[in-house]
């Protein structure tokens, strides 16, 4: 039998026949999944700190300052080091800066779990910092440009994942625990990360391969035919010089290409994806994060409890993040959000008005409901839709400059929740961190784009598109079977 050989005569053909996918299997799956490997890494990272906190606190005599520095630290790295990764995407391609944020991940651990000082902490916390703020970039556009048109959903996947991180983290803790280490478990969990990052390392070192759409959309048109036939198990070919499509709004390098997204179509979408960004990271990083702590006043101040507490309420964060693909596609990523953040309003409001007062099974339920609707809505929603809402030469900046705002947004989470905490209270801190979800909603409500409810694709979309609201999507983008038929 002849097999049929596919020329890519431009980025709609790459673009075309990811589309035509039925799904994302073989070497596809597993670049997408090593990208999730690599979110995973940066969750286990940020959360390692999390459970072992209480015990490093008494370990190094921390001040409520400090714990808020140190909390906060990686954050505040990862705003510079956001809009770095996505220059660096744009410029040299999705898999060496992905493979340099595992390398600066695990030289953070190695840095943290030997450090004799707080400020060989915060040295370490450098690198972790710059890792995830280069990762999370360029990892989402990595999972856009492998995800075929009909699963964009999935993207939310990643939520899951994150959970699912921070339940190994506390499992781990549990165990280490169980050894008697004291005060210094806190560095067997960061040690952990150590090992999770040189095992991804190794894989992606292995298995990844450069984005074809990235390729396309630079014109590199042989190497994006090659890195097809890698991933697909199929032959391509570019085709002749003549027969070959002129990319369309191809932007300039550099600032002004960054500076697209604040303009025209773009700005709408922009405010919506750094909306969702900002207000999910503060809710989650000044609520979510500190879920031990917060254990601990709820159910006593012992370690084992304690931390079986926030493993029930990250369960939550488990079933939410893996079910957000599903209520994304049912709801459209706009309203799951609007949705979301109006439900973890609620929830702060109850704990900030009765959390004394509430009965035990309550206690569990109310932070329970908090990550759920955190983790089924808003949750995964602001770096996907930063992700789908651009085409591939602005994506990765676009993430960058997007998960900036995200991470000045955790960064401030981090920092205010010990400070409110020890001036204002708990149940105070509840109430006036419970405005952020607020203004989120209001917004989410406001903005009508969603790219999961519109037939426009970002990579081949006119400079003045028209978007449809909240109608449901057509099953493909504008020309689906552009470029898709064999030659």
């Amino acid at each position: 039998m002849q097999t049929t050989t596919y020329k890519i005569r431009g980025i709609d053909d790459v673009i075309s026949f990811i589309n035509s996918c039925p799904g994302i299997h073989g070497r596809a799956g597993l670049i997408w999944w090593l990208a999730l490997g690599g979110l995973f890494l940066d969750a286990f990272s940020n959360s390692a700190l999390s459970a072992g906190l209480g015990p490093m606190t008494r370990d190094l005599h921390l001040a409520a300052a400090q714990v808020a520095l140190l909390t906060s630290f990686a954050s505040w790295v990862a705003v510079a080091f956001n809009p770095i990764g996505g220059w660096m995407a744009d410029r040299w391609g999705r898999v060496r800066p992905l493979i340099l944020a595992k390398i600066l991940a695990v030289t953070g651990a190695v840095l943290v779990v030997f450090a004799p000082s707080f400020d060989m902490i915060l040295v370490g916390r450098f690198f972790v910092g710059a890792a995830y703020g280069i990762d999370f970039a360029i990892a989402m556009a990595v999972l856009a440009e492998f995800t075929p048109v009909k699963l964009k959903s999935r993207l939310n996947t990643w939520q899951g994942m994150w959970y699912t991180a921070v339940c190994t983290n506390l499992l781990l803790a549990m165990l280490f625990y169980s050894w008697n280490v004291g005060d210094s478990i806190w560095r067997y969990s960061v040690a952990a990360t150590a090992v999770f990052g040189v095992t991804i390392l190794v894989l992606q070192l292995v298995f990844l391969v450069e984005s074809p759409t990235w390729l396309a959309r630079k014109e590199k048109l042989v190497e994006a035919a090659q890195a097809m036939t890698r991933i697909y198990g199929r032959p391509f070919v570019a085709a002749p010089v003549e027969e070959r499509l002129p990319v369309l709004n191809q932007a300039k390098r550099g600032l002004a290409n960054v500076l697209l997204i604040f303009r025209g179509v773009y700005l709408p979408r922009t405010i919506l994806a750094a909306t969702v960004q900002i207000g999910q990271s503060v809710q989650y990083f000044g609520i979510g994060w500190y879920l031990p702590l917060i254990s601990s006043a709820l159910f006593g101040k012992d370690f084992i409890y304690a931390t079986l507490g926030a493993l029930v309420f990250n369960v939550c964060g488990i079933f939410g993040g893996f079910m957000s693909p599903t209520i994304g596609r049912k709801l459209g990523l706009r309203r799951a959000s609007a949705f979301g953040f109006a439900a973890v309003f609620v929830m702060l409001l109850i704990l900030g008005l009765f959390q004394e007062q509430l009965p035990l099974w309550l206690a569990v339920l109310v932070p329970s409901l908090f990550i759920l609707f955190h983790s089924g809505g808003p949750g995964a929603n602001g770096k996907s839709l930063s992700s789908l809402s651009f085409r591939s030469e602005l994506r990765a900046g676009a993430n960058g400059i997007i998960g900036a705002l995200g991470s000045i947004g955790a960064a401030i989470g981090l920092l205010v929740f010990p400070l409110f905490r020890q001036s204002y209270g708990l149940e105070k801190t509840f109430l006036i961190l419970s405005v952020v979800p607020l203004i989120a909603s209001i917004i989410c409500f406001t903005i009508k784009w969603d790219p999961t409810r519109t037939t426009i694709n970002p990579d081949n979309e006119a400079d003045a598109p028209q978007f449809k609201g909240d109608e449901p999507a057509d099953s493909a983008y504008l020309n689906p079977a552009m470029g898709n038929s064999p030659r």
